[in-house]
């Protein structure tokens, strides 16, 4: 699908996933740096979502500061029952990601589940519903990066401007005085839960999108816009921009690295893998008995040989040599989790 994409289209691409301006005619403005007119801007983005290049173009909240329970789960299937397994696992609204990938659990998806809701007792009865042969969940002990960017004239990883919920520096790599507030709930007004249901929506793709939007919340857009800039401060909002289906974006290759590092290193090598540009997310998970990896981070590239470079050059730089990767067979499902709905 790639192939079916001229430059502007890619520049547009790296405009639009790494922040969508929050303007009253964003598309106008875009079209301006970019050197199109307004209508072609609209233009191309809608064939660019009907090619499913572009999955969406809305808010992305952080779970955990709205208080929603979040976590990756891994499950284990026989190979002929794990695709009607994800399927029933793929109706609850709060699985978001949700791939087939090789190794010991063949399952690995994410769920998150309203404040009230038991986050272990729903993964039990998914197990016992769908017949799973055994499944782990996987808390992050440490949220050291997210940041997922492509650069797609240059079809490379590009994700160098990141968001780390427990503030990791971006540039240091030296141990951080931990505290626990990446935990905070922050409380949120009957308003602002309305403001999250509309800035959660994709954006129409018209000249002056936010209108609609401001009319419904009974407000201007700039104040629309005000209180999405305070939902930045506030750590709600991690940013407004684009998510590209990233294998017709011509990244094929989705490879989970998952590390063995000792626990007094955690947080330099956390840090130092946050810095690979190709890294979109990197976390600290719990150890098991049958499961010793306490660091994952996604990698995705346009082919498994990149993947597999990126992680020795990982390797090389941390000194970590125990190590696997899990690549993705089959996506089953990958959307924006929806928030008090």
């Amino acid at each position: 699908m790639a192939s079916g994409l001229d430059l502007k289209d890619r520049e547009l691409l790296n405009t639009i996933q790494s922040s969508f301006p929050l303007v009253e005619e964003p598309f106008l403005q875009m079209a301006e740096s970019l050197g199109l007119e307004e209508s072609d801007v609209i233009r191309r983005i809608e064939r660019m979502k009907a090619m499913n290049v572009v999955r969406q173009i809305s808010a992305i909240f952080d779970t955990r500061r709205l208080g929603y329970k979040t976590m990756l789960i891994a499950m284990k299937f026989a190979p002929e029952d794990l695709d009607a397994a994800a399927q029933v696992i793929n109706q609850h609204p709060g699985v978001s990601h949700n791939y087939a990938r090789n190794g010991h659990y063949n399952l690995w998806f994410t769920l998150a589940v309203a404040p009230d809701d038991s986050l272990e007792d729903t993964v039990a009865r998914m197990a016992d519903e769908t017949g799973a042969d055994g499944y782990r969940l996987m808390p992050t002990i440490r949220f050291f990066k997210i940041g997922v960017n492509f650069d797609m004239v240059k079809e490379e990883g590009a994700s160098t401007e990141y968001y780390s919920p427990d503030g990791f520096d971006k540039k240091k790599v030296e141990t951080k005085k931990e505290d626990d507030g990446w935990k905070r709930v922050e409380e949120v007004t009957d308003f602002e839960i309305e403001a999250v249901r509309e800035l959660q929506e994709d954006v129409a793709l018209e000249s002056r999108p936010f209108a609609a939007m401001a009319e419904r919340l009974g407000t201007s857009q700039q104040e629309l816009f005000d209180l999405a800039a305070n939902f930045q401060d506030r750590g709600i909002m991690r940013r407004f921009s684009a998510v590209l289906h990233h294998r017709r974006a011509g990244f094929h290759s989705n490879a989970m690295a998952v590390w063995k590092v000792p626990p007094e290193r955690s947080i330099e090598v956390g840090n130092t893998m946050a810095q690979s540009r190709w890294v979109t997310h990197c976390y600290e998970r719990p150890t098991f008995p049958d499961w010793q990896y306490t660091h994952f981070t996604m990698i995705h590239a346009t082919t498994d040989a990149t993947c597999e470079d990126v992680a020795k050059d990982i390797s090389e730089a941390t000194g970590i040599d125990d190590y696997m990767l899990l690549y993705s067979t089959r996506e089953y499902k990958k959307t924006r989790v929806r928030y008090f709905v």
